[in-house]
């Protein structure tokens, strides 16, 4: 009577750590850019920026893995094996998340994505209810052997592996299948911006962004209207505070959206623009190949046939008020954004946002323009 009690604890234990990690796996891969970004961080905290340039990779390996460990969890494919992973993981990331809680200054772990927010001591406690669940799994399937398994297992990882990192590919090279941000389509970003201005309830105050000096790495807190953040080379954004009396009905990230040049803010004038606004997204301006520059020349070319708007957006510097020209199309007009807003927009190094009427109503990345 015990032996079947644990046996059915077990495949509890089992089902409930499966499907923690395929939603946490697949909420990830869908959109590795994220998990990047805070690998990222994390590198920055522990003054690991060399790596930096690993961070895509291993940000697909890490989702896509975690995807499939919950496949193989819950169906049971090389049990023993994905049960000592299960473990190893669960107490790895217990004490990640334990030192995120009490001395690293991070804000969201990020473990499920952008999907779900926790704070870093949720996520503590999440992965206190998990680390039981996973020791149980193990004890289970300890006698198993390790390496003994079917034909139909090795057809099963070949698949789920494919699967999991077959997405995590696909989604960075295009942008995510499901956007769980809020530059998602069908956003007005003006309206969203501004939705409590109507509402007498809560009152914004100020909004006040945290960068850390990737010089010096101390801490600094700018206003909306300072200018100095805007240096991507130099400032890494941390975190964004708003002071008010109430919970904010606005997420930070979009109240922190602004268009700015050498004439100063052009928010509000780009946003609240009847009619189409192409939004042309550059991270880098020197790293934008030659292909790219076609299918730029061609929204363009789109964009004056149609009587529209375009612009040019990048977090680089703009020294005066700036026009750029893409492989010998008409010269546009270029703003500064904040590199991280960009990074939330548009998970790719450039691409497209379209706005109608300030609702974003198509993104692309660049070698999906068509």
């Amino acid at each position: 009577m015990r032996n079947r009690a644990f046996k059915w604890l077990s495949h509890a234990c089992r089902i409930v750590l499966g499907v923690t990690f395929i939603f946490s796996g697949f909420v990830k891969t869908v959109d590795p850019w994220g998990t990047a970004i805070k690998i990222q961080e994390y590198l920055s905290i522990y003054g690991l920026e060399s790596l930096s340039g690993l961070r895509f990779g291993f940000s697909i390996w890490l989702c896509g893995a975690e995807l499939m460990m919950g496949l193989m969890l819950l169906f049971k494919v090389r049990i023993r094996l994905i049960s000592i992973f299960a473990l190893a993981s669960m107490i790895f990331f217990t004490v990640l998340t334990f030192l995120s809680a009490t001395w690293l200054p991070v804000e969201d772990c990020g473990c499920f994505g952008d999907a779900v927010k926790l704070t870093p001591w949720e996520t503590f406690a999440k992965n206190l209810v998990l680390l039981p669940l996973s020791v149980v799994v193990w004890w289970r399937y300890r006698r198993d052997r390790i390496f003994a398994f079917s034909k139909a297992e090795v057809g099963c990882t070949v698949l789920f592996f494919s699967l999991a990192m077959g997405l995590g590919i696909y989604c960075y090279a295009h942008l995510p299948l499901i956007d769980f941000r809020p530059f998602k389509v069908g956003v007005n970003i003006y309206e969203a911006m501004n939705a409590y201005s109507a509402d007498p309830g809560p009152q914004a105050g100020k909004t006040v962004l945290i960068y850390r000096d990737r010089q010096t790495g101390r801490l600094h807190e700018f206003s909306l209207d300072d200018t100095e953040w805007q240096d991507a080379g130099r400032w890494e954004w941390v975190d964004t505070r708003t002071e008010e009396l109430d919970e904010p009905k606005v997420d930070p990230t979009l109240s922190e959206f602004s268009l700015r040049d050498a004439e100063g803010d052009a928010t509000e004038s780009l946003l609240t623009r009847p009619g189409r606004v192409y939004m042309l997204c550059i991270t880098d301006s020197e790293g934008l190949d030659a292909p790219c520059e076609r299918r730029f020349r061609g929204v363009v070319e789109r964009a004056a046939a149609e009587g529209a708007l375009a612009v040019c957006l990048t977090p680089e510097r703009l020294r005066g008020v700036t026009y750029r020209s893409f492989a010998g199309s008409a010269a546009v007009r270029c703003y500064n954004i904040d590199a991280t807003t960009l990074k939330t927009m548009l998970r790719a190094f450039n691409g497209m946002v379209v706005l109608n009427d300030g609702t974003i109503v198509e993104k692309r990345n660049c070698r999906d323009i068509r």
